[in-house]
């Protein structure tokens, strides 16, 4: 048996026509501006590609850059200055940060109405309580890529490898949500193969290059790789053996070209949704 292939990019590309429709609709253009302090090369490659998908679907996209070495204080009065943007309506803060700068501070500074990356403690706490939230991107576009495979959500066993904030817990917040049940595991997770073949649907976001084997799997699960990591010959690959687990799963997201595009599309998602909630009457 081999895996049916979960097609991230052409999954990405049918969202981000939607929302240019959507867009075209509007009487105004959504505003988008990413705020990135210093040039770490990887970030400044990462906003490229945010600013060119969001101008591509006609939200008027920005990019504020800083300098690496500004204060905190100041950083935080050009946030406030976002906040009381009205042509403003999605703001993002790109990480990470230097290391003089809180990060907790930078996101709870963001208006929770415009923070599209989903990270504000009030949207974190209205997602674990059920309630409409702006949702972190890359849990969003596991869910709409589950949806679009056809993957049947409620019921099933879900397993969440990984537990950050940005991905691990809203994940399982978004899964529990949908009627799954859920289990978060870890680094520190006993007997984790185990674990990870109990579940229908496994997704990968542990941070280790290829940790989950084909015999972790089990037979005709969905299997979601959030992973990104970049091997000593260059190639990127994910949290999953590719090769040993699409023999064994029944769908599979490939690296690259799965989960990557739909972080993006869904960042445009939740600019539009933030606009049209401030905007629209």
């Amino acid at each position: 048996m081999t895996a049916r292939l979960i097609d991230g990019t052409a999954v990405a590309a049918a969202l981000r026509a939607e929302l240019t429709a959507r867009i075209a609709s509007l009487p105004f253009r959504p505003g988008l501006t990413v705020v990135m302090v210093g040039d770490d090369p990887a970030s400044a490659s990462y906003v490229r590609s945010k600013d060119k998908a969001a101008a591509a679907a006609g939200i008027d996209a920005r990019t504020v850059q800083l300098p690496a070495a500004i204060d905190q204080a100041t950083l935080l009065r050009r946030i406030e200055a976002l906040n009381a943007d009205p042509a403003v309506d999605g703001i993002l803060v790109q990480l990470p940060l230097p290391s003089h700068i809180d990060p907790a501070a930078v996101v709870e500074a963001v208006d929770p109405a415009k923070d599209v990356d989903g990270f504000h403690p009030l949207n974190v706490g209205r997602l674990a309580a059920g309630r409409p939230a702006l949702v972190p991107c890359t849990p969003l576009g596991v869910m709409r890529l589950l949806a679009r495979a056809g993957v049947a959500i409620a019921g099933a066993r879900a397993l969440v490898l990984g537990r950050s904030a940005i991905v691990g817990r809203p994940m399982a917040a978004l899964l529990l949500a949908a009627d799954a049940t859920v289990t978060i595991a870890h680094s520190r997770t006993r007997d984790l193969p185990e674990e990870c073949r109990r579940a229908d649907i496994l997704i990968a976001a542990a941070g280790r290059r290829e940790l989950v084997r084909g015999d972790w799997i089990k037979p005709g699960a969905a299997v979601i790789d959030v992973g990104i990591n970049r091997g000593p010959d260059g190639r990127l690959t994910g949290d999953v053996a590719f090769a040993e687990c699409e023999a064994v799963a029944g769908a599979i997201t490939p690296v690259p070209g799965g989960v990557g595009p739909m972080t993006i599309a869904c960042l445009l998602l939740n600019t539009v949704e933030a606009a049209e909630r401030r905007r629209v009457r």
